[in-house]
C-alpha cells in the first residue's frame, strides 16, 4: 500500500500568480503520477497579512485550473491545540525560551548579513541565562525562540540534489512562536505536516532553507521529517522572484479577461518542459506528459512574450 501523502498549502495573503500556480501544478502531477495522497491546507495564520475573500479566491482558481485534493481541507487557525501542544513540549525540554528583543536591538549587536542573506542572524550570545532550562509555556505577548546548537545540516532535495545549511549562523535561534499568540510559519508547517501524514513536500525553491530549521524541529519533537522537492522559482525580467512589480500576473486576472485554463496550464506546461514553444493543453494532458525529468534545474524567467502569448488566445 502506497502511504505517501503531500499536500497544497497556499496562504490567503494575495492572490495565486503564475508562479504560484506552476508549482502548485507540479505538486499535483507528482502526487497523482504516483498514487499519493494530496492534501489541501490553507496557511491562514499572518494574521496582518490575510485579505478578506482571498480564501475562496485561491480555491476557486485552483479548481478551475482542475487541481483536486484528498479529504477535507485543513484550515490552520481553526485549531491551535497542535500548535500549543508542541511548544508545551518544546518549553518541557529546554529548546525554547522567551525573547522580547527587538529586531532593532538584534541588529544593533548581530553581524552583518552574508551576502544574499536577507535575514538578521540573531547570534547566540543573545540568549538570555535561562535559556535551556525547562519552563512552562507561557505566551505572555513574547516571542519564543529555538535554540539551535553549532554544526551543519545537509538536506537532500529530489530536485536539487544535496545542500549544507549553517543554521547556527543564520538565522540563528529562530521565533517558533510570535508575540501575537500565534505558531511562526517554521513551527506551524511542521506540526501540521505530522498531522496530515504528509511524507513528501514539494515547494518553492526560495523555501529551501526553510527544510533545515523544520529538520530541527521535527527531531526535537520526536517526529519524522517528510523528503524535500524544491522547485526553481519564475523570475521576473529582471531576475527577481515573481510579483506585483512585474505587471498582473494573477491568474485570476487572466480568467478575468477571458483567457481559459487550457492556456495558462499550456504555458506551465512548457516551463516545465512539456514542450519547446507554449501550446494549450488540458489538466490531463500536463499529467499524462509531466515527467520529474524534464522539469528545468534552473529558475525560469517569464517575459513579455508569456504574457501576450497567454492574451492572444
Amino acid at each position: 500500500m502506497n502511504m505517501q501523502a503531500s499536500r497544497l498549502a497556499p496562504s490567503p495573503t494575495g492572490a495565486l500568480h503564475l508562479g504560484n500556480a506552476r508549482t502548485f501544478l507540479v505538486n499535483w502531477a507528482i502526487a497523482r503520477k504516483n498514487g499519493w495522497t494530496l492534501c489541501m491546507r490553507m496557511e491562514d495564520l499572518d494574521g496582518p497579512r490575510v485579505k478578506q475573500g482571498a480564501v475562496d479566491e485561491c480555491l476557486q482558481t485552483l479548481q478551475w485550473l482542475g487541481l483536486d485534493w484528498d479529504g477535507p481541507m485543513l484550515v490552520q487557525s481553526n485549531d491551535q491545540g497542535p500548535y500549543l501542544e508542541a511548544m508545551e513540549q518544546l518549553c518541557s525540554s529546554g529548546r525554547v525560551y522567551p525573547c522580547d528583543l527587538s529586531r532593532s536591538d538584534i541588529a544593533s549587536v548581530a553581524s552583518a548579513p552574508q551576502e544574499g542573506v536577507h535575514e538578521t542572524p540573531f547570534p547566540a550570545s543573545l540568549r538570555p541565562p535561562t535559556a535551556g532550562t525547562p519552563i512552562p509555556f507561557d505566551p505572555a505577548g513574547e516571542n519564543f525562540r529555538f535554540m539551535v546548537e553549532p554544526g551543519i545540516r545537509e538536506i537532500d532535495d529530489h530536485l536539487l540534489g544535496s545542500s549544507r545549511h549553517d543554521v547556527h549562523a543564520v538565522p540563528g535561534d529562530f521565533v517558533v512562536w510570535t508575540r501575537r499568540n500565534a505558531p511562526a510559519y517554521q513551527l506551524a508547517v511542521v506540526i501540521d505536516d505530522a498531522r496530515q501524514g504528509v511524507t513528501q513536500v514539494v515547494r518553492g525553491e526560495d523555501l529551501l532553507p526553510s527544510a533545515a530549521r523544520q529538520t530541527l524541529l521535527y527531531e526535537a519533537l520526536g517526529l519524522q521529517p517528510p523528503e524535500w522537492w524544491h522547485l526553481p522559482l519564475v523570475l521576473g525580467e529582471d531576475g527577481h522572484r515573481l510579483a506585483k512589480r512585474h505587471g498582473d500576473t494573477r491568474v485570476s486576472s487572466y480568467r478575468a479577461h477571458g483567457i481559459r485554463p487550457e492556456r495558462i496550464i499550456g504555458l506551465l506546461g512548457h516551463w516545465c518542459g512539456l514542450t519547446t514553444e507554449p501550446e494549450e493543453m488540458t489538466i490531463e494532458d500536463f499529467r499524462e506528459g509531466f515527467e520529474i525529468d524534464l522539469l528545468p534545474s534552473t529558475p525560469i524567467t517569464m517575459g513579455r512574450e508569456d504574457d501576450q502569448w497567454l492574451r492572444s488566445g
